[in-house]
């Protein structure tokens, strides 16, 4: 499935639901269908800042794709990071970088937010950018 195909699901899942108190309760379900991330990971180095909760994030780069964990300790925040992972998990690092996220936008998500939850998510989309452009960068550089 493609970047945009996700997306237009993930949407179309919102418009399932007339409020946002439902739409919050799905956020949550999704958290609690979060992975999460290994605990070697669960250090000051993969945590993120500028969140209002924990939040860790690690990447690795497999056969050209990009292999994302992330976790929180505050389970509406898992439930975001789980959404951005649907869309950017097991993506080329272009795909990602090219990605502007505005399905966030579609779905009201950050008009519904906190300030500081609203913060967070823009670090997270950060942190997810920045691991695409350093595996981008690692693999242009092997080429040269």
């Amino acid at each position: 499935m493609t970047i945009q195909e996700t997306k237009e699901n993930i949407i179309e899942e919102f418009e399932l639901f007339d409020d946002w108190m439902d739409r919050y309760n799905y956020i949550i379900e999704m958290g609690k269908e979060c992975e999460g991330i290994e605990e070697k990971y669960k250090t000051k180095q993969y945590l993120i800042s500028g969140c209002q909760s924990q939040v860790w994030l690690s990447a690795e780069y497999k056969e050209g794709k990009i292999i994302f964990q992330a976790d929180s300790d505050a389970i509406i925040t898992k439930g975001i990071v789980q959404l951005l992972m649907r869309v950017v998990n097991n993506r080329t690092p272009q795909e990602i970088i090219n990605e502007d996220f505005s399905f966030l936008d579609n779905i009201g998500l950050k008009e519904h937010l906190s300030p500081t939850r609203a913060n967070g998510l823009s670090s997270m989309i950060r942190q997810i950018k920045l691991y695409a452009l350093v595996f981008k960068t690692k693999e242009e550089q092997k080429q040269a």
